[in-house]
């Protein structure tokens, strides 16, 4: 695997987290979704900032699981591609939001950080399940796949 620079702040106090394993998820997410040579910042927040997040920049007042900001619109475009290291963006995660899910969805919390965090940066690689039936089947696919490669990475 290729080493990727992720800088992760922690900002919430909800959920002990293990900063490292982390750090190497979001690495080996980076390199599953083909994004080498780019940084990535993650930031772990509470419902409380990240309901505040989602009413300014999506315009919806409640919590949501996972906010991706990327820095450039056009990941594809050989000049960016070709600089290195090459800050994709900000991905945002409600750590009590993703608690509830994993109970919701009956698995752990590493599972769930783990899948919105392939979601966050899928969003920062250009891909949108909001821009119709075609673009969100697109994005599963994709989600599923890193999933799958990652998780076997990360049994090795």
């Amino acid at each position: 695997m290729i080493a990727v620079p992720v800088v992760l702040q922690n900002r919430q106090r909800v959920v002990a987290i293990d900063r490292a394993w982390l750090r190497r998820t979001a690495e080996a997410v980076l390199s599953a979704a083909r994004a080498d040579g780019a940084e990535l910042s993650l930031v772990l927040v509470s419902d409380r900032r990240m309901r505040a997040l989602n009413r300014r920049y999506r315009k919806k007042d409640r919590p949501t699981d996972v906010l991706a900001f990327p820095l450039h619109e056009k990941w594809g475009q050989a000049t960016f591609r070709t600089l290195s290291p090459f800050l994709l963006g900000d991905v945002v995660i409600s750590v009590a939001t993703a608690r509830r899910q994993a109970t919701e969805l009956g698995h752990g919390l590493r599972e769930e950080l783990r899948r919105l965090l392939v979601h966050g940066v899928l969003h920062l690689l250009g891909y949108d399940h909001e821009r119709g039936p075609r673009d969100a089947a697109l994005m599963a696919r994709k989600e599923k796949a890193i999933l799958g490669a990652i998780s076997v990475q990360q049994r090795s």
